[in-house]
């Protein structure tokens, strides 16, 4: 009989490269660096037989009265399947079983929305639509096509930025983030955002250096100046926007736009089919989401949340 094992967190991403599931998002470094916010601690679970597998890298985290709970990192995750035949009722099961033996009350995923995983826990879990996110169409589309595909406003403001001399600059496996850090805690500031976004220096330290070619940087100049930036998650053939920032001169110029764009033409000379812009703050349609949208308005995908109980007494009193 197949049984859910832990797989040690120095052999997971050889087994999920093997597995053909090496999405940034499912990869030890990215897990490690969400417990670095208090997130909880990384866990690798897979259930494997003849047709196939199925994984799901978790987040166990400590609830008062030594309860816990499971849930997935900032951006996405959830059980991911690969095979002819994966053992999804298999694997339901036995994640089911070890929740219970491990006190885990209930589990939170925020499932991957190019993927569509949700799929594999309908039926089994409380799954539930909450908006979209964006998946920038790339593939087949030259840079001329990626700025006629926008919304006019976003095009207007495009040509201004380019007209102003917004210069774009790349850089693959940065090994410091310091300013851009500077600009994103001024963009948060600014912003009034809750304190949960203003990350500690460890895990800028984990991105630069444990992360390697999979994060990406994108700048954009006005005179020399950083005027905006963006790190981005490269997981071919998708990438995925992570973090943004950018000043008031900057916005002002329409440097988010013009750089926004430039990543997404520099993306599709690299082969990426996606640039995956995400969604609104929490996942919600609000204007975050709103000027991602305007980018490719036909790239919507579904952003679902999955919820599952383990144990109904422990859950009702500890609501």
């Amino acid at each position: 009989m197949s049984t859910l094992v832990e797989v040690a967190p120095e052999a997971w991403d050889e087994l999920l490269a093997d597995l053909g599931l090496a999405d940034v998002y499912f990869r030890r470094a990215y897990l490690e660096s969400a417990s670095l916010l208090g997130q909880g601690r990384p866990v690798f679970l897979r259930l494997a037989a003849d047709g196939g597998s199925v994984a799901f890298p978790l987040l166990l985290r400590e609830a008062p009265e030594e309860y816990r709970d499971v849930g997935t990192p900032m951006g996405y995750g959830g059980p991911v399947a690969t095979g002819d035949d994966p053992p999804v009722a298999l694997f339901f099961e036995a994640y089911d079983r070890w929740c219970r033996e491990n006190r885990v009350v209930a589990t939170f995923a925020r499932f991957h929305p190019v993927l569509e995983n949700q799929r594999l826990a309908e039926s089994r879990w409380h799954v539930e639509e909450i908006g979209h996110t964006v998946g920038w169409r790339l593939e087949g589309r030259d840079p001329e096509q990626l700025l006629a595909g926008m919304d006019a406003h976003h095009r207007r403001v495009v040509r201004k930025a380019q007209r102003a001399g917004v210069e774009i600059a790349a850089a693959i496996g940065p090994e410091e983030l310091g300013d851009f850090v500077a600009l994103y805690r001024e963009t948060m500031r600014r912003r009034d955002a809750s304190s949960f976004y203003f990350f500690p220096e460890e895990y800028w330290l984990h991105l630069a250096t444990d992360l390697g070619d999979a994060l990406l940087r994108f700048d954009a100049y006005e005179d020399g100046e950083l005027a905006a930036s963006i790190v981005c998650l490269s997981s071919p053939p998708l990438l995925h926007y992570h973090l943004g920032a950018s000043s008031e001169r900057g916005q002002s110029l329409g440097a988010n736009h013009v750089l926004f764009y430039e990543t997404a033409a520099w993306a599709t000379v690299q082969g990426f089919t996606h640039f995956h812009l995400g969604g609104g703050v929490g996942g919600f349609e609000d204007s975050l989401y709103e000027f991602k949208r305007r980018f490719d308005a036909g790239g919507l995908l579904p952003a679902t949340l999955g919820k599952a109980v383990h144990d109904e007494q422990a859950y009702r009193r500890r609501d």
